[in-house]
């Protein structure tokens, strides 16, 4: 199975994620932007996945929630920026638990023979920012999910 790559150059407020997964973009893509599917693969595999609102559109919001089993829950919100195409997304991202700490993500899908690379760079507004999130073992919970929608992305009946 591919290997998730999580680079955090010192000094830098950018966290960049790249993997390959063996799948057309288009499938790549849908399951960044269909919420039945997101739930499936978002987040660490020992969590549950709600979606309370999810307009993947030029200005529209999103908000899930993750719940582990003895349900504390973990919301994330943001909002689309442009219109997501397989060709990318924008959007931001911001934890409940810490307003007001918001980066932006760069999310590209480019094809590569039958493969694809997905790329995000998230910008954070600091470096103490980045390294909180760093901090809070967000390398785990993004290499689970990935290794999730590898899974998804296999059934081929998307």
């Amino acid at each position: 199975m591919p290997e998730t790559t999580i680079t955090a150059e010192p000094g830098n407020s950018l966290i960049t994620i790249t993997r390959e997964f063996d799948a057309p973009r288009e499938l790549v893509f849908r399951a960044h932007v269909d919420p039945d599917l997101l739930v499936q693969w978002l987040g660490p595999r020992e969590l549950t996945m709600t979606v309370d609102r999810y307009e993947a559109r030029d200005g529209g919001t999103y908000r899930y929630i993750h719940r582990n089993s003895e349900g504390t829950e973990y919301g994330f919100r943001g909002v689309f920026h442009g219109d997501p195409t397989p060709d990318g997304l924008v959007q931001t991202f911001e934890f409940d638990g810490a307003p007001g700490h918001v980066s932006l993500n760069l999310i590209t899908f480019t094809q590569r023979g039958d493969r694809t690379e997905l790329r995000t760079v998230a910008s954070f507004t600091s470096v103490a920012d980045r390294d909180a999130i760093l901090d809070a073992d967000m390398s785990r919970g993004v290499r689970d999910g990935h290794d999730r929608l590898e899974e998804l992305l296999a059934k081929a009946q998307l």
